[in-house]
């Protein structure tokens, strides 16, 4: 065949080493792309956990405030920024509406959480988290609650948002999340509340028995990032391998027995299957002279 005789053209069909080659760039792609999306979600959770330390550092510890400044009325909800903002109010505790919220444990420790509303001289009230019991010895779910500050106190209290309402059962007197609704239902009452609750930080004058310390918020900004990195690490990394070995095919393809570097034949049937034209080819060859 002369140079400038055409040359046969070369079909996925025809060259397995291609379509090879071509199945390991589109794996490349299709794991690049996989890890690039893993990469930006964990990069959006550390931006939003950075976000929430923010907060946190800047609410947490900054001067109490009336109430009335945050959640001027009944109904109304907190705003995202003002969670962790300390503020005063003062009222009566609401024992016998009492409420125990299940599966938040302190430390470790299995206990429950107090919930006591705190009627407000205008009759509507804040659902306050005052502190943390733990669970009885025999995890029966009984458990011996120290009474509430009695008549008028003055409480500061961190406020917190309204918990998306749970679904899940709990027995009399306890709740499973600290959604005000939820917890005033279970406390017999359907006095007037906010959107949102308080975490005690003081109580003027003081319980005689005081419930344990509800713990700070973590400020811990996770493995967010280094994850984030990790992925898109792994996005090009794969790029690169997969493209390597694709190379690797074709050139292994081309070259003909005998010449440097060629892998021998017998060496590349063994990474592929024989096709039909391989198989008449050599029962041809074996037939001639």
């Amino acid at each position: 065949m002369t140079d400038d005789a055409p040359r046969p053209r070369v079909t996925l069909r025809g060259n397995p080493a291609l379509r090879r080659a071509v199945g390991l760039v589109v794996l490349a792609v299709v794991v690049s792309t996989a890890c690039v999306f893993l990469g930006r979600w964990q990069w959006h959770r550390h931006v939003a956990r950075d976000a929430a330390i923010r907060l946190v550092e800047q609410n947490y510890s900054a001067d109490p405030v009336p109430l009335a400044d945050l959640l001027p009325g009944a109904g109304a909800d907190l705003d995202p920024g003002d969670v962790w903002r300390q503020a005063t109010i003062t009222g009566t505790y609401d024992a016998d509406a009492t409420v125990l919220l299940r599966n938040r444990p302190v430390n470790s420790e299995p206990g429950f959480h107090v919930l006591t509303p705190l009627v407000l001289a205008d009759g509507s009230a804040l659902v306050v988290d005052r502190g943390w019991v733990a669970w009885d010895d025999d995890a029966s779910g009984e458990v011996s609650l120290p009474a509430p500050p009695s008549g008028e106190v003055d409480v500061t209290v961190h406020l917190r948002p309204d918990e998306p309402a749970s679904e899940r059962s709990a027995p009399a007197g306890q709740v499973q999340a600290i959604h005000v609704d939820q917890v005033l239902a279970a406390g017999g009452t359907d006095v007037a509340s906010f959107g949102g609750y308080g975490a005690v930080v003081e109580e003027r004058p003081a319980a005689d028995v005081r419930l344990g310390s509800l713990p700070a918020p973590s400020t811990d900004p996770g493995s967010h990032l280094s994850y984030a990195f990790q992925w898109w690490t792994f996005a090009v990394g794969s790029l690169g391998a997969f493209g390597w070995l694709a190379r690797r095919e074709l050139l292994e393809a081309d070259q003909p027995d005998g010449e440097p570097g060629a892998v021998p034949t017998a060496q590349r049937s063994r990474r592929r299957r024989t096709s039909d034209e391989d198989t008449e080819d050599a029962l041809i060859d074996a037939q001639l002279p």
